[in-house]
């Protein structure tokens, strides 16, 4: 899979938006297809029953804080969005993102600089996210290419086999 090119439409949530916020409690059991349908609920009531395939997550800092429940990350996946763009990330849940292979772009200040619906473009493998509504441009912080290796392939598990292929 080439690295992410993805336009869509901007949804925001804060900072610190905890793990247990991404997917309630009450969902973790269940399939990734029904996490997805409650995503973000319980801070974006609407985000779940909108959000299309290729839009954008746009998050202030620490997105993905407290538990490391990596069926977050999957969850979001499985809404269809084309990536999620956040001031800073947990690590845990940077981590996670590239092992399942959702795009993620860390971009300082950029909570501040998106509006909800704005259109944006977001290029993964350039580092960066165009305001299509705003005209801004701004370049996120380098990801280190062992990961982009691993995004573009699709996650840790295809990372791995394609690297057992070599």
């Amino acid at each position: 899979m080439p690295l992410t090119v993805a336009r869509g439409h901007a949804w925001k949530v804060g900072d610190n938006v905890p793990t247990d916020a991404i997917v309630p409690e009450w969902v973790v059991f269940k399939s990734f297809q029904e996490m997805a349908k409650h995503a973000l609920e319980i801070v974006h009531a609407e985000f779940a029953k909108n959000v299309q395939p290729g839009d954008i997550l746009v998050a202030g800092k620490h997105f993905g804080c407290s538990s490391g429940r990596a069926v977050a990350v999957k969850a979001l996946a499985a809404t269809g969005i084309g990536a999620v763009v956040a001031e800073t990330f947990s690590r845990t849940f940077y981590r996670n993102a590239f092992e399942i292979g959702l795009p993620i772009l860390e971009v300082p200040g950029i909570s501040a600089r998106v509006q909800e619906g704005d259109t944006l473009v977001v290029d993964i493998g350039a580092g960066s996210v165009v305001n299509e509504t705003s005209g801004e441009r701004f370049q996120a912080t380098p990801i280190p290419p062992l990961l982009l290796e691993m995004l573009e392939a699709g996650g840790i598990i295809p990372f791995a086999d394609r690297l057992a292929a070599r």
